[in-house]
């Protein structure tokens, strides 16, 4: 099977059925499908019946969390490549699969972009890829998982169920920036997913985990340097990091540091 594609959910029927759509759909048929339901009550596994024939695996039963879940997922799955398209995501069009699959996959994780709107603006956007990949990067920064497909081997350590938000984050940074797994960018749309708005408590929660796994992670010596990078502005970080690659614009961004500094 070349690949896994995962879908969980929970008490979310619509866009559940959206999901299913987009994946039953796809021309590519070489894949297997798996749904891991949280125990929903509100018609979702009425609509994962409707699609039974169509599901490879599907269990609906409480569960500790999205992480609990996707680990459930992962432990089912028999692909090379496992993708995660969750209820409420998409895949872009139906011939998403067969993109990919055309591209020939090498790498330990490819990441196409995916396609967003905020409900709230009615702004669209589309994935930027990160000049490089770094731990500050990471720092910064998430690689969309709905885009992302993962050799199955990388999941021999699943995700961190001690975290409810940002496992996704720590995994990329253990297997990129500790493992130096490959990764490989694909200047394909493949998911399409709703941008939704954050609270003040997950935006606070989040943060509080970010900052739990860099201590997990990184030295107390080297954890303070990336307490400093982290104040940039990313997009700006990423700018003087690329003209400092060049002699001649290092010198002058070096001359107006000095400069700056005197000024001070």
């Amino acid at each position: 099977m070349k690949y896994s594609i995962i879908t969980i959910n929970y008490n979310n029927r619509d866009g559940l059925r959206r999901t299913i759509e987009s994946v039953v759909n796809q021309t590519f048929r070489d894949f297997e499908y798996i749904i891991i339901d949280g125990g929903s009550t509100d018609g979702s596994v009425e609509v994962i019946k409707e699609y039974a024939d169509r599901i490879d695996y599907w269990v609906s039963e409480p569960d500790k969390g999205i992480y609990n879940a996707m680990n459930k997922g992962i432990l089912q799955a028999h692909g090379e490549y496992l993708n995660f398209m969750n209820s409420g995501d998409c895949f872009y069009d139906k011939e998403c699969l067969s993109k990919v699959s055309d591209r020939g996959l090498a790498a330990d994780i490819v990441v196409g972009r995916d396609y967003h709107r905020n409900p709230q603006t009615g702004g669209e956007f589309r994935t930027i890829f990160p000049r490089q990949l770094s731990m500050f990067t990471f720092c910064q920064r998430y690689l969309p998982h709905q885009s992302s497909f993962f050799k199955k081997e990388l999941f021999n350590n699943l995700y961190d169920e001690n975290f409810r938000i940002v496992s996704d984050w720590k995994f990329y940074i253990e297997r990129i920036v500790f493992d130096g797994c490959s990764v490989d960018f694909l200047d394909e749309v493949i998911a399409w997913r709703e941008q939704e708005g954050i609270s003040t408590g997950e935006a606070e929660k989040s943060q509080k985990e970010r900052r739990q796994v860099l201590d997990e992670l990184l030295p107390v010596g080297i954890k303070k340097d990336y307490d400093i990078l982290m104040q940039w502005d990313y997009a700006t970080y990423e700018k003087l990091a690329a003209l400092s690659v060049h002699n001649r614009y290092r010198k002058i961004l070096t001359y107006i540091i000095k400069i700056l500094y005197r000024l001070r």
